[in-house]
């Protein structure tokens, strides 16, 4: 099962695996406060992908494309990430303020097909 899970919520045992799948580490927070299994920024739009967005909702259905053709070209970090979620819960955790569009959801979009 995969969650997604913004990063200033406080941890808790339901969250499996928590993965930080942000490039830029969130304001405020220090490291040994996530409680995290991992940090791939491997994962993370490009610079240039999460500068256009913007987290502008008229952009989102066009950097959901863009996105997915990122992580096809990742093949690796995205096996890490699916072989983990095959072993139990993880949680995608992201720092932007836009619950509905940011590329936690849009990672878990592209993994959960893959699951079944």
């Amino acid at each position: 099962m995969i969650k997604v899970k913004r990063v200033y919520e406080p941890p808790e045992p339901a969250d499996g695996s928590r993965f930080l799948v942000d490039r830029i580490w969130p304001r405020g927070l220090k490291k040994a406060e996530l409680q995290l299994d991992g940090w791939l920024k491997e994962l993370a739009p490009t610079g240039e992908l999460r500068r256009w967005f913007g987290h502008d909702p008229a952009r989102w259905q066009e950097f959901q494309r863009r996105y997915t053709a990122e992580l096809c070209s990742r093949p690796d970090a995205v096996r890490m990430l699916l072989d983990a979620a095959r072993r139990g819960t993880i949680s995608l955790l992201y720092g932007a303020r836009h619950t509905e569009h940011n590329n936690a959801v849009a990672l878990k979009a592209y993994l959960d097909p893959q699951l079944e």
